[in-house]
C-alpha cells in the first residue's frame, strides 16, 4: 500500500507540474501569435493573393506589433530566466565539519531510495525543508567528494536540493528523533528530481524573482515604466499557475510522507511532540531573553544551547513529560557536529540579524555575550541605561529632585524623585488631549493605554528619547549590515521577522520605572540581577526572584497610587531616597 500511495502522490504532483508548464506554453503561444499573423500576411503578399493598400498597411501594422511583442516576450523571458530567486538565510555546514550528520542523511536517503541532498545548512528557526540552489546566480553547485553527499555509484541526476535544518532541533532533539523528523523531508528529493516538477519549480521561482526585480525602488521614470509592465506580466502568470503549483507541492509532500512511513514511523510521532516543544522554547527564548540583549548591543552567542536550558526549566516547572531526565541522557543531535559551539555562535549571530537587524560582524557596539555574563552585561546595563534615560527626561521636563530633606544627596538620581513625580493625590486622571503622543478619554470610552496625566507626559518624553536613540543606532548599523553570505539574499529589509510590535508609551514607562526600582534594589538592598530562562531579566532579592513587582509599578503609573510600591520597597529593605549608580 505504501508504494501505491507514493506513486499516487507523485503522479498528482507530475500532473500539476504539467499544468504549470502549460501556463508557460500558453504565454509563449500568445507572444508568437502576432508573429504568426505577420508570416501569413507576408506569405499572402508573396503569392499575390493578399495585395493592395489595405493589406500593405495591415502587414506593416502587424509586423511592427509582432516585433514589439517578440522583444517584450524576450525581455520578460530573459528576466525570468536570469533573475536571482530568493534564498533563505542559512549557516552552511560543510561535510568535514559534520561527517556524522552527513552520514546519517546519506543513510536515510539510501534507505528511502531517493537522491541525497547536495549539501546541508542550518537556519535559526524551528523548521526543516529542501531548497533548490541550482540557479547560476547562486554559484556553482558543490562538488561531491568520493562517498560524499551524492553517493558514488548512483546514476547521474540533476543536482539535488540543499537540506535546511532548524538549528534548535540539533540541540534539543536526540539523534533518533532528528532522524525521524528529517525522514519525510529527505524523501522529498525523490519527486524533486523529476524533470517536469523541476522545470515547473524553476518557472514559478523565476516569476517570483521577476516580480521582485520589478518592485525594486529607486529607478528612473522610463525604467519604472518598463518594470511596471514586467511586473504586471509576471503577476498575471503567477496567478495563472498559483493553484497548480500549490497542488503540485501538496502532491510532492504527500508522496514524501508516504515514502517516509517505512522509516522510524513510531518514533516520528514522539519526535513531533518535541518539535512543538522546541518551537515554544525557541520563541520564548528569543522574545524574553535574546531581545533585551540585542537592544543593548549584545548578542547571546549560544542561543541553541539556551533553548535546551529554557525547555529544561519549563519541563521542571510544569512537568510536561515523564521520563524527561532519561531522555536527556541520550545522545543529543548536536553531537553530530565536530564543533557545535562554533556552529551555535554562527546561528546565533544570524538570528540576531534576521530578528533584530543587527550588523553582520562583531564590534564595540555589537559584541557576543556568554550566558554566565548575561546578568552583568545585559540585565544590569539595561536597568541602568533605562534609569539614566528616565532621569534625563525628568530633567528635560523640569522635575525637581527628591523632596525628602533627609536624603543624603537630594540632587542625585533617586527612586524617590520618580515616585514623587508620578504620585497623583487626586487619584487616577486621564491623560489630557494636549499631551504629546496621548489621547484624551471622553465619555464612557475605555482608555486602551491608561495612565495619569503626569505619566502620559513622561511616557511621551521617553518614547521620543527611545526613538531618537534607536534611529541613531540603526543609521550606524546600516553600513555594517552587509556580509559576503548576504549577497545571496536581500538583507535591506532587516529585520525580516520582527519579534514584537513596537512598545506603547505606557509599556515604555513601566519598563523604565521597573528598571529604576531594580537599580535601587541592587544599590541599597544587596539585590542582584539574574537571568530567568523563561522570563528573561529578573531581580533576585535574598536569593529569590522578585515576581510581584509589576502590579505595584502599574498601580503607580496607571492610578498615581504609590502605596503598594512603597510598602513593597519597605518590606524588601530598599531605600528610595538614596541615589543609584546610572552607569
Amino acid at each position: 500500500m505504501t508504494g501505491i500511495g507514493v506513486e499516487a502522490g507523485a503522479q498528482a504532483a507530475r500532473s500539476r507540474a504539467l499544468a504549470v508548464l502549460r501556463v508557460r506554453g500558453r504565454a509563449l503561444a500568445v507572444a508568437l501569435l502576432p508573429a504568426g499573423a505577420a508570416v501569413i500576411l507576408l506569405t499572402g503578399a508573396s503569392t499575390g493573393r493578399l495585395v493592395g493598400p489595405a493589406w500593405n498597411a495591415a502587414r506593416w501594422t502587424v509586423g511592427v506589433v509582432a516585433v514589439l511583442v517578440l522583444l517584450a516576450a524576450a525581455g520578460v523571458g530573459l528576466v525570468v530566466a536570469r533573475a536571482r530567486p530568493a534564498v533563505s538565510p542559512t549557516v552552511p555546514i560543510a561535510e568535514k565539519t559534520a561527517p556524522d550528520l552527513y552520514r546519517m542523511v546519506r543513510d536515510l536517503a539510501d534507505r528511502l531510495d531517493v537522491p541525497v541532498p547536495s549539501a546541508i545548512a542550518l537556519t535559526p528557526d524551528c523548521d526543516s525543508w529542501l531548497e533548490d540552489r541550482t540557479h547560476a546566480a547562486h554559484g556553482p553547485p558543490p562538488r561531491p567528494a568520493p562517498g560524499g553527499p551524492v553517493a558514488a555509484g548512483r546514476r547521474r541526476t540533476p543536482v539535488a536540493p540543499v537540506l535546511v535544518i532548524g538549528s534548535p532541533f540539533l540541540w534539543w532533539m536526540r539523534v533518533g528523533e532528528l532522524r525521524a523528523v528529517l525522514a519525510p523531508v529527505i524523501a522529498g528529493t525523490g519527486p524533486s528530481a523529476h524533470p517536469d516538477i523541476a522545470a515547473a519549480r524553476r518557472f514559478v521561482r523565476g516569476l517570483d524573482a521577476a516580480v521582485a526585480v520589478a518592485s525594486t525602488p529607486g529607478r528612473c521614470p522610463p525604467v519604472r515604466g518598463v518594470c511596471a509592465a514586467l511586473g504586471w506580466v509576471a503577476r498575471l502568470l503567477l496567478r495563472g499557475c498559483r493553484e497548480h503549483a500549490t497542488l503540485m507541492e501538496r502532491g510532492v509532500a504527500a508522496a514524501a510522507a508516504e515514502r517516509a512511513r517505512t522509516v522510524d514511523y513510531g518514533l516520528r510521532i514522539v519526535a513531533q511532540e518535541q518539535v512543538g516543544l522546541a518551537y515554544a522554547g525557541w520563541d520564548r527564548l528569543l522574545t524574553r531573553v535574546a531581545l533585551p540583549a540585542w537592544r543593548m548591543g549584545r548578542w547571546p552567542a549560544r542561543l541553541d544551547a539556551g533553548v535546551v536550558a529554557a525547555l529544561t526549566e519549563l519541563s521542571r516547572r510544569d512537568r510536561l513529560a515523564e521520563g524527561f531526565t532519561s531522555r536527556l541522557g541520550e545522545r543529543p543531535a548536536c553531537d553530530l557536529l565536530e564543533e557545535p559551539g562554533a556552529v551555535d555562535e554562527a546561528a546565533s549571530l544570524l538570528a540576531a540579524r534576521l530578528f533584530h537587524g543587527g550588523p553582520a560582524e562583531t564590534g564595540p557596539d555589537w559584541a557576543p555575550v556568554d550566558w554566565q555574563a548575561y546578568p552583568e552585561e545585559v540585565v544590569d546595563r539595561a536597568w541602568r541605561a533605562h534609569a539614566a534615560r528616565l532621569h534625563r527626561v525628568l530633567d528635560s521636563l523640569g522635575v525637581r529632585p527628591s523632596l525628602d530633606p533627609t536624603a543624603p544627596d537630594p540632587g542625585g538620581a533617586t527612586l524617590a524623585r520618580v515616585l514623587d513625580h508620578l504620585t497623583e493625590p487626586a487619584g487616577r486622571a486621564a491623560a489630557p488631549a494636549s499631551a504629546p503622543g496621548t489621547d484624551a478619554v471622553r465619555g464612557d470610552e475605555e482608555d486602551p493605554d491608561p495612565t495619569t496625566e503626569r505619566g502620559a507626559v513622561l511616557a511621551a518624553g521617553l518614547s521620543a528619547a527611545v526613538a531618537r536613540e534607536e534611529g541613531a543606532v540603526a543609521g550606524g548599523a546600516d553600513a555594517a549590515r552587509r556580509s559576503p553570505e548576504s549577497d545571496l539574499w536581500d538583507d535591506g529589509g532587516l529585520p525580516l521577522v520582527p519579534l514584537q510590535p513596537p512598545r506603547t508609551a505606557r509599556e515604555l514607562l513601566a519598563d523604565h520605572v521597573t528598571a529604576m526600582v531594580c537599580c535601587a534594589a541592587v544599590d541599597t538592598a544587596g539585590a542582584a540581577p539574574a537571568l530567568d530562562w523563561l522570563d528573561g531579566p529578573s531581580l533576585l532579592l535574598g536569593g529569590e526572584r522578585a515576581a510581584d513587582l509589576t502590579p505595584r509599578v502599574l498601580s503607580l503609573i496607571e492610578e498615581g497610587d504609590p502605596v503598594p510600591l512603597r510598602d513593597w520597597l519597605a518590606a524588601s529593605g530598599i531605600r528610595p531616597e538614596k541615589p543609584v549608580r546610572l552607569v
